[in-house]
């Protein structure tokens, strides 16, 4: 259990009561369910992992091609293919268990019940948190996403939370309108976390077919080109909200960690630089570390927040 994790004084952080080593966490998505990493690093290196986005049940994700390359990053369409939270209970969850870092159970819904049932479903699990994923589209309102608008922000957090006795993080999307209202919204459903950015929307298109490069012709954009936009939102939303940020969106270094915590994230989330560089998340946390000493900084915390304005 991630409780009894070995802290690291310099690098070690707390995320609403869960004890991390590093502030580095696997981002879902990229990560998996960490077994095909562990064949090639000790993932109890890692603060967290935020496993792989889970429904109710089983999906096979979207047809046709999923991925398209920018020229600063990746636009998905994966569409959550995963195999369900029954089968990532019983199959997942018991080596993950035994990873030697915080587990986050990254959940998707297309209705308010399926959330709920999934956080109920989970509440006498091993996993340290629940990240909230949601981007989704509310099938019972017409397909207006979850976390367009802070009065869904709001709803769904204060519905799920009734379900979670574990700590509760709510992933936020950055297409809408005031990341800060949403923020304020989450936190006063009941979310004992914010995590942001999840993907911008976009699209590719082939210029020589004349048709969308995706096969469902939008998609979610991540990778470096998202990261001032994350950093912004970040900074908004720790300034909004009295609870933990972790923050995400084009970290491949070190330095773009301290960054990200001087906008006061807690924590961060590392996927995009995955794909390229499957130690990314290794190198990250040991250039952390040596990046810290070399400032002076005996905490990592000690830099939360304190960007200088003015």
């Amino acid at each position: 259990m991630a409780k009894n994790i070995k802290q690291h004084p310099i690098t070690a952080v707390a995320l609403s009561g869960v004890a991390l080593k590093n502030p580095i966490i696997a981002a879902s998505g990229t990560f998996g369910f960490g077994k095909e990493y562990a064949q090639m690093f000790d993932l109890s290196v890692l603060g967290g992992i935020s496993v792989k986005g889970t429904t109710l049940h089983p999906r096979e994700g979207n047809p046709g091609t999923r991925v398209a390359e920018t020229a600063s990053g990746i636009l998905n369409s994966v569409g959550l293919q995963n195999p369900g939270v029954e089968a990532f209970i019983s199959n997942e969850l018991p080596f993950l268990a035994k990873a030697g870092t915080a587990v986050i159970a990254n959940i998707a819904g297309f209705s308010e019940d399926e959330y709920c049932e999934m956080a109920q479903r989970l509440q006498n699990t091993s996993v340290d948190m629940i990240e909230l994923n949601i981007s989704c589209p509310n099938v019972k309102e017409g397909g207006m996403v979850f976390g367009v608008k802070p009065e869904g922000v709001l709803k769904i957090t204060s519905a799920v939370k009734k379900y979670c006795d574990k700590p509760l993080m709510v992933k936020l999307s950055p297409n809408c309108a005031d990341i800060a209202e949403n923020a304020r919204a989450a936190e006063a459903g009941g979310a004992d976390a914010l995590s942001l950015i999840n993907t911008l929307g976009g699209m590719a298109v082939d210029w020589k077919t004349r048709k969308p490069v995706l096969g469902n012709v939008f998609g979610g954009l991540s990778g470096r080109a998202i990261k001032p936009v994350a950093q912004k939102m970040v900074w908004q939303a720790f300034n909004a909200v009295k609870i933990p940020v972790v923050g995400m969106g084009g970290i491949y270094t070190a330095t773009d960690v301290f960054e990200f915590m001087l906008c006061g994230a807690r924590a961060v989330q590392v996927g995009t630089a995955q794909i390229s560089d499957p130690y990314a998340l290794v190198r990250i946390v040991n250039d952390l570390t040596i990046l810290l000493k070399e400032c002076n900084i005996e905490d990592v915390n000690e830099i939360v927040g304190k960007l200088e304005i003015g």
